[in-house]
């Protein structure tokens, strides 16, 4: 069988649309020693294809990082074939907090370097000596501690639509930026109990670890991240210390944790926690649009966005070799970031 798939991308979401077949949306992650990654990559793929799986997988020596959906009646199906594989069996499985069935419409299993891009050198510190690991009742009561410090290990856009209540909230893009901005932020507090947090568990598992290595002595994280805190948290009934929504990188972008919107639209500045990718191929900035703007600029991001979508097919190819707009400019931005590229439009 093919190991990859061969359809155009606009075909297979229409076909997902048109699907009415239940699917589950979850993730899952492990460090393992993996000695062959591509043929392991490619073992993968066939046997996850005979489940009927969709979604995004990274594959490294170091381990296994995957967001997917399965179909409802291939769930058990699915978790027999984890457990074909020694480093997977038993392995927790996140399940999607808001599960419409569409949140991927392809498998895409991918060999890299790491399965997180941490920008880190594993060999100059212990990654195995993690922080410790706190079901959500633990998270609430340690952080109920005035000396506790609450750190989000996530990119800046996923932090400013929801986040733990006074948590520090670094300004990175990326995971490999905020590494050593937490570490600098932190320098002069050493000995506070410090609580990392991200979507699913994976960043902590390595950002505890590089925390520990520089001298922090009190180290946690939340087990399984936001998405295990908030299943506890309904199932439990505790209280939910998390405000708005939490973060995901599939086609929802977003599931809401609590009811509070924090956001504002990147646009008009109301209240708006919607992200969304701007319209203009050429473009696809990620940012917060309210159903307002989304009419006014045709779900672009900009006037400049709009009006180029409204140009032939021709023109647009020669424009797109001189024009820059707001995605090639600037990257994922908050509402004040965003503003900042008027002049583009």
């Amino acid at each position: 069988m093919r190991l990859m798939n061969l359809v155009n991308n606009d075909e297979l979401k229409k076909r997902l649309e048109e699907d009415s077949t239940p699917r589950i949306t979850l993730s899952f992650y492990t460090y393992a020693n993996i000695v062959n990654p591509d043929f392991f990559r490619d073992h993968f793929y066939w046997r996850l294809s005979q489940c009927g799986v969709y979604g995004r997988i990274y594959v490294a020596a170091e381990g296994v990082n995957g967001q997917i959906s399965i179909p409802e009646e291939e769930h058990e199906h699915f978790k027999e074939a984890m457990d074909e594989i020694d480093f997977l069996k038993g392995i927790r499985l996140n399940y999607a907090i808001e599960d419409d069935g569409k949140s991927f419409y392809k498998l895409n299993i991918k060999v890299r370097k790491k399965i997180v891009a941490d920008g880190l050198n594993d060999a100059t510190f212990y990654v195995t000596k993690r922080g410790g690991h706190l079901s959500a009742r633990d998270f609430n009561e340690l952080t109920e501690n005035p000396e506790t410090i609450i750190v989000d290990m996530r990119n800046h856009y996923e932090s400013e639509v929801g986040h733990f209540d006074g948590a520090i909230l670094p300004e990175a893009t990326t995971f490999r930026e905020a590494l050593p901005m937490v570490k600098d932020m932190l320098a002069d507090r050493k000995d506070k109990p410090v609580v990392m947090y991200c979507t699913g568990g994976i960043r902590c598992e390595k950002a505890s670890a590089w925390m520990k290595h520089n001298g922090f002595e009190q180290v946690y994280q939340l087990d399984g991240g936001i998405i295990e805190y908030a299943r506890q948290v309904e199932q439990q009934g505790l209280v939910n210390k998390f405000v708005g929504k939490n973060f995901v990188f599939d086609e929802r972008l977003g599931e809401r944790i609590s009811n509070e919107v924090i956001a504002r639209c990147h646009q008009c500045g109301d209240p708006c926690d919607t992200h969304v990718n701007c319209g203009n191929d050429a473009c696809h900035l990620l940012f917060i649009q309210c159903p307002k703007c989304a009419e006014k600029f045709e779900h672009t991001c900009s006037e400049k966005c709009r009006d180029f979508n409204k140009l032939s097919e021709e023109d647009r190819l020669v424009l797109r070799k001189t024009e820059k707009f707001n995605g090639s400019a600037f990257g994922k931005g908050r509402y004040r970031a965003h503003k900042s590229v008027d002049a583009l439009r």
